[in-house]
C-alpha cells in the first residue's frame, strides 16, 4: 500500500555453548596457529579467550584477525599472564582468519569462545518497529546497538525473564527507533532461545 514501507524481519537463534578450544586446540604454535574452526554455527559473533596451561608465558600475545558482525575486518591482541588461566578479549568475532603468537608458548595454549555473543540485525540505516524474544533458562540483557558492539552506541536494552520458552513481544510506537549506522545486538548465550526484529 502506498505510504507504508515494507517491514523486514531478522531472525536470531543462538544456543551454541562456550567452548574454550573451539578456535585453536591445545598447541604451542611458533607463529601462526592452526585453526580448528573459523566461524560459529549460529552465524553470530563471539568474544574470544586465550587459555594457557603453564606459568612461563607472561606478556606473550596472540593477535587475532577476522571480521566483525557486519563482515568488516577486525583485529584484537590478547596478552597472556604468568598464570595458567583464561584471558578474554573484548571484541566480537564473526569469523577468524588467523591467530598469531608473538613467541612460542612454553606450554600448551588454546583459543576458544566465551558466552559473550553478538549478531548483526541490519547493516545499513534502519528503523526498528518491534521485536519478540523467547527467553532462555537464565535472565539476561540484550543490548540494541547503533553500529557495532565495538564502536557503536547502545540505544536501549531489553531483558529476558529467565523462564525458558517464555515470550516477550513489543511494538515500537511512532516511526520507530532510528539506527543510523546499522543495527546490531549483543547478549549472553543461555539467556535467549530465539529473537525476531522487525524493521523498515
Amino acid at each position: 500500500m502506498a505510504g507504508y514501507p515494507d517491514i523486514q524481519v531478522t531472525f536470531v537463534s543462538d544456543e551454541v555453548a562456550a567452548d574454550d578450544d573451539f578456535i585453536v586446540t591445545a598447541a604451542q604454535p611458533n607463529t601462526t596457529a592452526t585453526l580448528a574452526n573459523a566461524s560459529f554455527a549460529s552465524g553470530g559473533a563471539r568474544i574470544l579467550n586465550v587459555t594457557t596451561t603453564g606459568t612461563g608465558d607472561n606478556a606473550k600475545t596472540n593477535t587475532i584477525v577476522g571480521t566483525d558482525v557486519f563482515g568488516d575486518s577486525l583485529t584484537e591482541v590478547i596478552t597472556s599472564t604468568g598464570s595458567a588461566e583464561a584471558v578474554a578479549g573484548s571484541k566480537y568475532f564473526k569469523t577468524i582468519t588467523s591467530v598469531t603468537s608473538s613467541a612460542q608458548f612454553a606450554a600448551n595454549m588454546k583459543v576458544g569462545s566465551t558466552t559473550g555473543a553478538a549478531q548483526a540485525v541490519f547493516g545499513d540505516r534502519v528503523r526498528l518497529k518491534g521485536y519478540s524474544i523467547v527467553s532462555g533458562g537464565s535472565a539476561g540483557v540484550i543490548e540494541l546497538i547503533n553500529g557495532t558492539p565495538e564502536s557503536g552506541t547502545t540505544l536501549f536494552k531489553a531483558r529476558t525473564i529467565g523462564t525458558d520458552n517464555s515470550v516477550e513481544s513489543y511494538t515500537v510506537p511512532g516511526a520507530g527507533i532510528l539506527f543510523a549506522d546499522g543495527m546490531s545486538i549483543k547478549y549472553t548465550v543461555g539467556t535467549i532461545d530465539m529473537m525476531h526484529f522487525y524493521y523498515a
